[in-house]
């Protein structure tokens, strides 16, 4: 499939931005399943307008660890495994779930309104805040995050087309420190044992 291709092609892409930004082996003591940055960057900040039509600006999360996926709601496979992984994940930390906010950006801002949005984040987790905006802000957003994405024609289908994305999970620190990218198919307890290495960290000074 062409979401597959596209994220091999980006995987691969991180792996050279990583390998070139000085990543080493991983300690022993920290062993994050995920492509990490090295060193972490600030997390891009940007505003965009919630599930339930306020603003929301990513910078409020400082301070809990966030789960960052940009998707579709009609996304008929990717989207809803990973979003159900990231929602376990979240509650496999039992009291400390209440540390990680999971943050779902649309890539699909013409069909995915608001209401449609509202409909479709709580059901995997009622804590997820959903995102979108004009296409023109997605576009801006997913360019941050060097997230690609496309619309392709679905020819005899209701849907009239699907999009294309690249599926990784981008996971932000305490501090607002973006410190790795998880491939899609990361297995929910490595998903859960990253969260807690880094709720544990708490926030830097």
């Amino acid at each position: 499939m062409k979401w597959q291709n596209m994220a091999i092609a980006c995987a691969l892409l991180l792996m050279i931005v990583v390998v070139a930004s000085g990543c080493g082996a991983q300690p022993a003591s920290n062993p994050l399943h995920g492509g990490r940055l090295e060193p972490p960057k600030a997390a891009s900040d940007f505003t965009l307008t919630d599930h339930n039509g306020n603003p929301f600006t990513f910078s409020s999360t400082k301070g809990k660890v966030v789960m960052l996926y940009f998707g579709y709601t009609s996304c008929p496979d990717v989207c809803p495994l990973t979003l159900a992984d990231m929602a376990n994940a979240r509650t496999d930390l039992g009291d400390k779930a209440q540390d990680v906010q999971i943050v779902f950006v649309t890539v699909d801002p013409e069909r995915d309104s608001q209401a449609k949005l509202k409909n479709y984040v709580p059901a995997f987790d009622p804590s997820i805040i959903g995102l979108h905006g004009t296409p023109e802000e997605i576009k801006a957003v997913a360019d941050a995050y060097g997230v690609k994405y496309k619309q392709t024609p679905l020819k005899d289908s209701a849907l009239g087309y699907a999009v294309d994305h690249s599926a990784f999970i981008y996971v932000v620190d305490r501090s607002g420190q973006l410190r790795e990218l998880l491939p899609f198919g990361t297995q929910r307890q490595d998903i859960a044992s990253d969260l807690k290495i880094l709720v544990n960290e708490g926030p830097s000074s």
